[in-house]
């Protein structure tokens, strides 16, 4: 017993982070006038020591990133940097929920017909946020696979978690993406220094555009955190949702900046600085979206575009979208709830849009019909 208490003794007075080693003496008692002076010599440090902030306490990261520098699909920051209409592109379903690869793969050779040099996968707009991870990068590698020597791939593999998003990037990066596409970590916030923690981490991997869009994550991704950030060399620019000043402030300090609204990304590119777009809109007229970023100021063009961007943001995205490309018939009429179609209104509304911007500027061959409500299948399971 006297054994068992000289050992707990010694255990406890080991514990304590400001007691000095050499009181632990292994095998031996401790007297209680060697406990007292561990005591007096605790108080002596605690009230000679310095205050440190919490900062100072974080353990640098041992985790090597897990990434490989083979040049097969490698794509370098600067390749990034120079692309002007990035769409954000939908993913289509079959009539039970899942991906209908042929549709979808249609979508992106549409695309690549029409001028768009980059496509963002699993985005909003791709209903990311309503995929299993691993039908994310399922749809990443086979973009890749199918597609990666003639468009840019940027896999969305952002989260509010920054283990999830280290290890999705790590898997998006394996997998061949060009480059990742970063959010700030929404609904459950973070300090600044939580924010560039969390950025520092997941820009070792590759190529990373960070994604500011305050409307949906309820907080703003300030310029201080960018500027913090953009020392990384694998920061390939923001795609800004803020607005043309903010897009301004940092194309004044050399940062690459794409206008993440639609309805300002003419400006934004010439009036600006704005390297170009991540475009919802170029889903359904990618053509005339690259003429609006590769043709100069056009100021008559991005007037007559103006009612269909309107229509497509009168609710959250991609609701709009998928009703429209529905319409055009280049998609099922396939809901993931919680999403679910425009109302008939609606529909006519983009039926005369279709009408009076042309027809062959639009996706697809078919004509576009307004559909009945009962065409639509909407899936809670998958």
């Amino acid at each position: 017993m006297a054994i068992l208490q000289s050992y707990t003794l010694c255990l406890r007075v080991s514990c304590s982070p400001f007691l000095h080693p050499n009181m632990c003496l292994t095998n031996k008692r401790l007297t209680e006038t060697q406990v007292l002076r561990g005591k007096q010599r605790t108080a002596i440090d605690l009230e000679n020591s310095k205050w440190t902030p919490p900062q100072a306490a974080i353990l640098p990261n041992f985790h090597l990133p897990m990434r490989s520098f083979e040049v097969k699909n490698r794509t370098s920051v600067d390749d990034i940097k120079c692309l002007r209409l990035i769409t954000a592109i939908k993913t289509p379903y079959l009539p039970d929920g899942r991906f209908d690869l042929e549709a979808y793969d249609d979508l992106v050779n549409m695309q690549i017909v029409d001028g768009a040099e980059g496509i963002i996968v699993g985005g909003t707009t791709g209903e990311g946020q309503l995929m299993s991870w691993d039908e994310h990068i399922m749809l990443i590698g086979h973009t890749v696979n199918c597609f990666g020597g003639k468009i840019k791939v940027i896999g969305n593999t952002g989260s509010n978690s920054t283990r999830e998003a280290i290890h999705a990037s790590e898997q998006g990066f394996a997998v061949g993406m060009h480059a990742a596409l970063h959010i700030n970590p929404y609904y459950g916030k973070t300090s600044l220094e939580g924010m560039i923690s969390h950025f520092d981490n997941v820009l070792s991997m590759g190529p990373t555009i960070i994604y500011n869009v305050p409307s949906r994550t309820g907080q703003d991704i300030p310029p201080r955190v960018i500027h913090t950030v953009a020392k990384s060399a694998n920061l390939a620019g923001v795609k800004e949702c803020v607005g043309n000043d903010r897009v301004k402030q940092y194309t004044d300090n050399g940062i690459v900046v794409w206008s993440g609204n639609d309805d300002q990304c003419h400006d934004s590119r010439w009036g600006y600085g704005g390297t170009g777009v991540v475009s919802v809109t170029s889903n359904l007229i990618p053509g005339l979206m690259r003429e609006l970023m590769f043709g100069g100021k056009n100021p008559k063009l991005n007037a007559k575009l103006m009612p269909l961007i309107d229509w497509l943001f009168q609710e959250p995205n991609p609701i709009c979208l998928n009703t429209a490309l529905a319409q055009l018939r280049v998609v099922r009429p396939v809901f993931r709830l919680p999403y679910v179609p425009l109302p008939l209104d609606k529909r006519i509304e983009f039926v005369n849009l279709v009408k009076e911007i042309g027809r062959e500027n639009f996706v697809g061959d078919k004509d576009v019909d307004v559909l009945d409500d009962d065409d639509f299948i909407l899936v809670g399971r998958y």
